[in-house]
């Protein structure tokens, strides 16, 4: 039940990435236009938008990664054949992901203050728009990490679903 929910709200997520993919090809091209054709004015704040729009795109993007299990981790050991070796090399995955979720959004949470007390230069618009993005990621790194790592004890328990 869960796991299905928190399957509707990542496909939600991969929805927004393609809206956001596509919001970023409008000022970027407006850039690309200005520059090298003279054909329109040039923006200064379309710069602004552009990384504002980057980062979210890269944070919703790590949110969808830890959910997929793409994320970036490095396995220093070969994978494990042995069930009880890969809840622990895959445990270790997860409770780190769940680590840097937790620093992320603690400290994220100050700095998204920090955000809110200043303006971007050309557009004026409160930092607080991209500065939140951090701990909403590292909230949901947090969550959906533990609920892999629960999912993993209970496939080894054998009271989960197996996962494809």
């Amino acid at each position: 039940m869960l796991g299905t929910l928190l399957d509707r709200f990542c496909a939600g997520l991969r929805i927004a990435l393609g809206v956001l993919m596509g919001a970023l090809a409008v000022p970027v091209a407006m850039q690309v236009i200005s520059r090298y054709t003279g054909i329109i004015p040039t923006y200064l704040w379309t710069e602004e938008l552009a990384t504002f729009l980057f980062v979210w795109i890269v944070m919703i993007g790590s949110v969808v990664a830890v959910w997929d299990g793409t994320h970036f981790d490095v396995r220093i050991t070969p994978d494990a054949r042995k069930p009880i070796f890969r809840l622990i090399q895959n445990g270790t995955v997860h409770l780190a992901i769940m680590f840097f979720g937790a620093l992320f959004l603690f400290y994220g949470i100050e700095y998204t203050e920090f955000g809110g007390n200043q303006r971007s230069v050309m557009m004026r618009a409160n930092l607080a728009i991209t500065h939140i993005s951090v701990p909403i990621a590292g909230g949901l790194w947090l969550a959906l990490a533990a609920y892999r790592l629960f999912e993993d004890v209970a496939q080894f328990f054998g009271l989960g679903r197996t996962q494809s």
